[in-house]
């Protein structure tokens, strides 16, 4: 195996297609107050009704504009930062980005800022094994992912904005008559809460999954799976594309390149936030910040249980269509698709110790790239074309926070583990619930930040994750 390179954060270029030209404005139905260029910041004016700006994508208009000669505008807003917002959400995210959306949709909250201390992707929104499913068995938990993928369903057609959701199916693999027990129980708890779930014998995967190892050799014998076909994956860049696209022309200003360095208190409020680009006024605040939580909680003098691990994720060479599921390895925290460019994309367990690196480090390499191999031997060959690191919020019991803070108007959102990406259209949907209302979504109320001082910890770990320890 060839040794890996540290992946490339991507271009901040690929989220903002050019201005339309002049004589595409000339044969434009949508009204401007004024054309602006490229990369321009557009007037008040035009920020004023960002619906008139953002053309919807379509058939026609794709035709439309083929036959003009026009060429796209910017998918949002290069929006510079007010005095005073009605929400501030820090962090430009997935689950920033998707709580701005549904402020203004669902509850006509428009007066909102996401604050991005990057460009819109360069965080764990980009540095991700993209998997979304549902197959969880804790109560709360189950009922919180479903929602979640079936939000993700109809994102492509909500968002006007094609996601890219591929709903291959997922196995997760059990090595021993007590993991299938294990399985079995878990797709019982799914049938009752209305998920889909196939329980596999060894014969039904083998059929499903021809090429892993059934050998009387194998290191770990497949005694069967737990299948959830609508499980799949999502392209994440398009997730932050199409949601900050969407909050754009609901009115929110996504403000990139604005860190925050500090927050404004009057008692046991939150009145701003100071950035690197001013002082930001705020009636409400929302910290959603993924690997950053307890370093920005901590600039509000909130101290948060929780840890930030490297979580690394690797692609192959590309190969022809070969595996056609998202396969986890019940002998270790390990999932593998291929990805439609033909690269298997994969992951294992955090790094295990503290730290905001975003590089890996080789002997996580070692431990996954054994557990391909174990797996599916024939990939043994594939030449590891890169790799990279996200930075991972870690909680005692393996389930997130979301809810409200000490602060009477700040409000918090992290500490997701493994589970940060599939949970980011209903995070973002229960967040701003919680924001609008002041008080938390029916499905994240036993998510509270004070669950460990009621005694009334989550287990996430010691249930949900325990066929992956055996």
């Amino acid at each position: 195996m060839a040794a890996p390179a540290i992946a490339s954060a991507g271009r901040a270029s690929l989220g903002y297609p050019a201005a339309e030209t002049a004589r595409a404005r000339r044969n434009s139905k949508i009204a401007r107050d004024e054309a602006p260029s490229a990369g321009t910041p557009l007037p008040g004016a035009a920020r004023r009704r960002p619906r008139a700006v953002i053309s919807r994508y379509s058939a026609w208009s794709l035709a439309r504009r083929a036959l003009t000669g026009a060429r796209w505008q910017r998918a949002w807003r290069a929006a510079e930062p007010k005095s005073s917002y009605e929400v501030v959400v820090i962090g430009g995210g997935g689950h920033g980005l998707a709580t701005a959306y549904y402020l203004a949709k669902n509850h006509g909250i428009r007066k909102v800022a996401v604050l991005e201390r990057g460009y819109l992707g360069s965080g764990n929104v980009g540095r991700n094994t993209t998997l979304v499913r549902s197959n969880y068995q804790i109560d709360g938990n189950t009922q919180f992912f479903e929602h979640s993928l079936k939000l993700w369903e109809g994102l492509s057609h909500e968002l006007n904005f094609n996601v890219m959701l591929s709903q291959r199916g997922q196995v997760v693999l059990a090595h021993g008559p007590s993991q299938l027990d294990v399985l079995a129980r878990k797709g019982n708890i799914m049938r009752l809460n209305g998920i889909d779930a196939e329980l596999l014998d060894r014969g039904g995967v083998m059929r499903m999954l021809p090429f892993l190892d059934f050998s009387s050799e194998s290191r770990f014998p497949i005694h069967g799976g737990l299948l959830q076909r609508r499980a799949g994956t999502v392209r994440h860049d398009a997730v932050a594309w199409g949601y900050a696209r969407g909050a754009d022309r609901q009115g929110v200003d996504v403000i990139e390149n604005c860190e925050v360095t500090g927050f404004l208190r009057d008692g046991d409020r939150i009145t701003g936030i100071e950035t690197t680009r001013g002082r930001i006024g705020a009636e409400r605040t929302a910290i959603s910040v993924a690997g950053h939580s307890s370093r920005v909680a901590a600039l509000a003098g909130l101290r948060i249980p929780v840890e930030s691990h490297l979580l690394q994720a690797f692609v192959t060479e590309p190969i022809k269509p070969f595996l056609d599921h998202v396969v986890s390895f019940g002998a270790e925290l390990f999932y593998i698709s291929q990805s439609d460019k033909g690269g298997l994309v994969f992951g294992g367990h955090i790094d295990g110790f503290n730290s905001y690196t975003q590089r890996g480090q080789f002997p996580k390499v070692r431990t996954v790239a054994e557990c391909a191999v174990a797996l599916i031997p024939s990939i043994s060959r594939l030449r590891l074309l890169r790799h990279w690191a996200g930075i991972q919020d870690m909680t005692p019991d393996g389930s997130p926070f979301i809810g409200r803070t000490p602060l009477r108007n700040l409000y918090f959102n992290g500490g997701w583990c493994y589970q940060g990406f599939k949970a980011t259209p209903a995070a973002g949907w229960c967040f701003a619930h919680t924001i609008a209302n002041d008080e938390e979504h029916p499905l994240v109320r036993h998510l509270a930040l004070d669950r460990f001082r009621r005694g009334n910890g989550h287990d996430e770990y010691g249930n949900g994750r325990w066929t992956y320890k055996q």
